[in-house]
């Protein structure tokens, strides 16, 4: 029985151990960079953040709107007295003093009163139409700057997707040439044996073969990282083993001048837009403050209840009236909030002046690296072919004692840095494109398509 027992709990093991491995094992996923921009802008904490600012915004419009709102205030009261001396003048005549009226002693212990007052805002300056159109440009404002924290979102997950493809293509190619050194280690190892070699010569082929080996660990680090980095911005497991779609990182062939860019950039940054707006707003509370020197004009109503027990009793006590109001100390304590007020139209201003010289300054640094990326697409494709064909001619010399080993491991280190090379020039090309259309504010809309 035991036999047959433990060779049981043996296949029990096994198969316990193959069903839970699925489980501990990272989930492989390809992955466009549609998507990622996508799962970006979907969990994106700032853009979170942004939301909220803006419905804040919209409450504080809703707030201002609320000012042309009747105020309705309602209060009552009732009150215990202790035993105070009332002496109410009646229209009797009074026999004793001889005068036309005659006082009689009231007791009263307690006082109940109700009112209700309503006051209607005519006139104020027009304070309150000012505030509605000044938290409306606000409002507008902030919800231009979540706009181009989108376009910041955007670029953001471009890059991570960049790197994530250049670490898995930089550990292909290191991979394949790790691959082809160990083969030549192999070979050097049996021509050194048959005494075909010198020694030399076969452990600067192991010594290649070792430094490629540790480059292999760190671009495998490197994908880990990228990998890593970018599952917490799209707001997935972190054992997702991200694969970047190559095809996302296309080209585009785009023919506009540098002048067209500039362009683009004034007439769609989100920036520039809400700068604006901020001045609108500016302008429209120098209006709102000049406002608190008139008076202001309510249409008033009220009702009043009261009883006091044995002197008096008043109920539908209705008022109706017009109610004006006016602080003479606005007249010089209004005019230095007007110069703040002027004050900030200035630096708002100040604001779009710079921010029109530093767009200009990006496009053209922008403008300028996507040509430089682009170019360098074409020069590192003609570097694979001549490291190509030079590590073909230098191994044919070699196989014909006419080059030594140093020059034939130096050629397939050149072949090597040029397939990585190529690889990286193709990613950053991509992502200076992308840069570029954020820097023009035009990154939404192209990833929208």
């Amino acid at each position: 029985m035991k036999r047959l027992f433990k060779p049981l709990v043996f296949i029990f093991l096994a198969a316990a151990s193959l069903y839970a491995a699925p489980a501990t094992a990272q989930n492989t996923r390809n992955i466009t960079l549609k998507e990622v921009i996508d799962l970006s802008i979907k969990n994106n904490k700032e853009l979170k953040y942004n939301k909220a600012q803006i419905l804040e915004a919209i409450a504080a419009t809703k707030e201002a709107m609320e000012r042309k709102l009747p105020d309705v205030k309602v209060s009552g009261s009732l009150m215990a007295l202790n035993n105070p001396h009332i002496n109410l003048k009646t229209g009797g005549k009074d026999t004793s003093n001889g005068s036309g009226s005659k006082a009689q002693a009231v007791k009263v212990n307690q006082i109940a009163y109700g009112l209700v007052n309503v006051s209607l805002p005519i006139y104020a300056g027009l304070r309150i139409q000012y505030g509605i159109e000044s938290a409306q440009y606000l409002e507008k404002a902030i919800s231009l700057d979540a706009e181009n924290n989108k376009e910041e979102v955007i670029l953001n997950s471009v890059n991570a997707f960049s790197n994530l493809y250049k670490a898995r293509k930089a550990e292909e190619v290191v991979k394949e040439s790790l691959a082809q050194a160990r083969a030549r280690a192999v070979d050097f190892a049996n021509l050194e044996k048959n005494g075909l070699l010198a020694r030399n010569d076969y452990l600067k082929a192991e010594l290649q073969a070792s430094n490629i080996e540790l480059s292999l660990l760190e671009t495998e680090k490197n994908r880990r990282v990228a990998t890593s980095n970018l599952d917490i911005m799209l707001g997935l497991p972190q054992t997702t083993d991200l694969v970047a779609d190559s095809a996302s990182l296309m080209m585009p062939t785009d023919t506009k001048n540098i002048d067209e860019w500039e362009q683009l950039a004034l007439q769609n940054r989100k920036d520039v837009e809400a700068l604006s707006y901020r001045e609108k707003a500016a302008r429209t509370a120098i209006k709102a403050t000049k406002g608190e020197m008139y008076p202001s004009l309510a249409l008033t109503g009220g009702y009043v209840a009261l009883y006091v027990p044995n002197l008096v009793t008043v109920v539908n006590a209705v008022n109706i009236g017009v109610g004006v109001q006016y602080n003479l100390g606005s007249l010089w304590k209004t005019r230095s909030k007007i110069q703040q007020a002027e004050a900030r139209v200035q630096q708002v201003q100040a604001n779009q002046e710079m921010l029109g010289d530093g767009i200009r300054m990006q496009v053209t640094q922008d403008y300028e690296n996507y040509m430089y990326n682009t170019k360098k697409i074409d020069v590192y494709q003609k570097a694979i072919e001549q490291a190509a064909e030079n590590y073909r001619i230098t191994k044919n010399k070699y196989d014909n004692a006419l080059v030594t080993t140093t020059d034939l491991l130096d050629a397939e280190v050149s072949q090597l840095q040029a397939k990585l090379n190529a690889a990286v020039a193709k990613a950053d090309a991509a992502v200076s494109y992308q840069k570029l259309l954020q820097t023009t504010g035009t990154l939404v809309a192209q990833s929208n398509k």
